[in-house]
């Protein structure tokens, strides 16, 4: 057997698409997949060191491993006119707001905001304590993520700014948000594997939908099921079965303008595996 560490963050989403692997429902033609369940930022630190062979990572923090890791085209978080959001208790003009709560500064989340608003000040929090902050009156505005999206509103916030819908009206492309890397030194034909079965997983769990939801509700922080079924909905899809071009040239726009921006170092061109 072929050992694989294969990171990825405990949200119902990566629950859900990864249930077919988890569950030995795929046939892994002789690799053995270990599981490892850490936060996205954990995940984004530990990938500028190489840790795992397969990790979820944020787009944004692809910028600082692309010499460790070439991007898998399946198991991409991908919102095509959605995305995380900047939320207050008033609306008004984003940039009226000058101390932000963000998740972490690698998240695609936080290289959205600051491509949509350069001028303000991060406070750096655990995704899942910005919207109580916000509401408590700790900080002025927070950045959510994750199914915060779809909560804020249960505690009297108000959206500030969509940066999805931004996104895609200024460049008519969806906004990349988490990905999948895989490590360079690993043997071709086990990358080539290796991403067959993450593709497989993925289209396993859609096809037994209820199943898989059953599954990733024990990772879903005490979602109401139809919630979960909405936030899984919106981040695992036919883009996350495979990206293909148009979430592929997302990634590389996104990192473009980062780069344009001088917030990320030059990426240059990006190797993907499929």
């Amino acid at each position: 057997m072929i050992p694989i560490r294969l990171a990825h963050s405990p949200d119902a989403d990566d629950a859900f698409m990864f249930y077919g692997l988890a569950k030995g429902k795929i046939d892994t033609e002789g690799i053995e997949y270990e599981h490892i369940l850490k936060d996205i930022q954990t995940l984004n630190v530990w990938a500028r060191e190489g840790l795992m062979e397969v990790t979820a990572l944020s787009a944004h923090a692809y910028a600082y491993v692309k010499d460790k890791y070439a991007l898998l085209t399946h198991g991409g978080s991908i919102g095509k006119n959605y995305g995380p959001m900047v939320v207050a208790k008033e609306a008004r003009p984003i940039e009226s707001f000058k101390r932000i709560a963000v998740p972490g500064k690698m998240t695609s989340a936080y290289l959205a905001l600051r491509l949509r608003h350069p001028d303000f000040e991060e406070v750096v929090m655990n995704f899942d304590a910005i919207q109580p902050a916000v509401a408590k009156g700790e900080v002025e505005a927070g950045l959510l993520i994750h199914e915060g999206q779809l909560t804020y509103q249960d505690d009297g916030l108000k959206c500030v700014v969509e940066l999805g819908q931004w996104w895609f009206e200024k460049t008519q492309l969806p906004l990349p948000m988490g990905v999948n890397g895989i490590r360079r030194d690993l043997p071709e034909d086990v990358k080539k594997k290796v991403s067959k079965h993450l593709k497989q997983s993925i289209q396993y769990s859609l096809d037994h939908r209820e199943a898989a939801l059953d599954y990733a509700l024990a990772f879903g922080r005490g979602l109401a099921r139809d919630v979960a079924d909405r936030f899984v909905g919106m981040w695992v899809n036919d883009r996350t079965v495979d990206m293909g071009e148009e979430g592929q040239n997302a990634i590389r726009e996104f990192l473009k303008r980062g780069e344009e921006k001088k917030l990320i170092p030059v990426v240059g061109e990006i190797e993907f595996v499929s």
